[in-house]
């Protein structure tokens, strides 16, 4: 079942939005347009020098633009911490949690985690839970967490997330965009079981060209296999103006409800305006769901906690 959405976006005069991954591709575009429509944007990226060059592109496109540059690396949880604890803003109404690794041989991320696992959720799930005191001090603040349609094509194996037991770059990236959804599910269950007003949203991109997809799917390889790949990414891949729909849908629409997966309407969820599915693998599996988030909060040492409303 799927229920159509509007693709227009309203006034964000007012609202302060965190985008990670901001410096290009999706991330930008999305940061780009919130700053556009009146949104005070912080670009959270993990390279100061691409930051920097972001942000100056940013204000040259929205003259008048809020929008400021903090760094935050998501394969470090000591940089996360560090971005969290140095957060000096009164509140934040919304977080898009955009920045992520696609494909590539078996790496490690600083903590030793196998590396999209450890960026796509574990930096992820730090991020947010470091940043939820800020979150709870907004009146109706929105989580939006990228993941992909390939997430619906895995298996997910929750005793080789870190790889010890055998790796395929392919697998674990589905897994860790699987992991995404997951968590975006959970965290709305979470704030509703804690009376929070705080909506959390899942978003499947357009098929987009990026930095990030294209540097990690042949970074290593030879350059036949480079320029079939680029060659491929132009002709069936979007600009990332298009793909940012999903994402920039789901932190504005009015009415979108807590716990909304936005994905393209289209044929294989690839192209099209946004929609709201209510039905999708993993969507509803609160069991896997809840063992994963036991799992990152031990292996990220992060706890997220609930105050109670009548104490606010």
């Amino acid at each position: 079942m799927t229920i159509s959405a509007e693709p227009s976006l309203p006034d964000q005069s007012g609202r302060l939005a965190v985008v990670t991954g901001a410096n290009s591709g999706l991330g930008y575009v999305t940061a780009r347009e919130l700053a556009r429509h009146g949104a005070h944007v912080v670009l959270a990226c993990r390279d100061p020098e691409r930051g920097q060059a972001a942000l100056a592109r940013l204000r040259g496109e929205v003259p008048g633009a809020q929008a400021e540059l903090r760094q935050v690396d998501h394969a470090s949880l000591a940089s996360v911490r560090d971005f969290t604890a140095q957060w000096d803003h009164d509140r934040i109404d919304l977080l898009v949690n955009n920045a992520g690794v696609a494909i590539g041989p078996l790496t490690r991320t600083e903590d030793g985690f196998e590396r999209q696992f450890g960026t796509n959720h574990l930096g992820t799930f730090a991020l947010t839970g470091g940043l939820l005191p800020h979150l709870l001090a907004a009146p109706a603040a929105r989580v939006v967490t990228v993941s992909s349609e390939v997430q619906r094509f895995c298996t997910f194996n929750l005793d080789n997330l870190n790889a010890e037991r055998g790796y395929n770059t392919f697998v674990a990236y589905m897994r860790s965009k699987r992991a995404n959804l997951y968590f975006a599910m959970e965290l709305q269950r979470r704030a509703d079981a804690a009376g929070r007003p705080l909506r959390s949203m899942a978003v499947v991109p357009e098929l987009s060209r990026t930095n990030v997809f294209m540097a990690g799917v042949h970074g290593s390889k030879g350059r036949l296999y480079r320029t079939l790949i680029g060659l491929m990414l132009r002709v069936a891949f979007r600009p990332a103006e298009s793909g940012a729909k999903p994402s920039l849908h789901a932190a504005t629409a009015p009415d979108l409800p807590g716990g909304s997966f936005v994905v393209p309407r289209g044929p294989f969820h690839a192209y099209g305006s946004p929609t709201r599915v209510t039905r999708a693998p993993g969507m509803h599996d609160a069991a896997t769901a809840q063992r994963l988030w036991q799992l990152s909060e031990k292996l990220t040492g992060v706890e997220f906690r609930w105050p109670d409303p009548s104490s606010a």
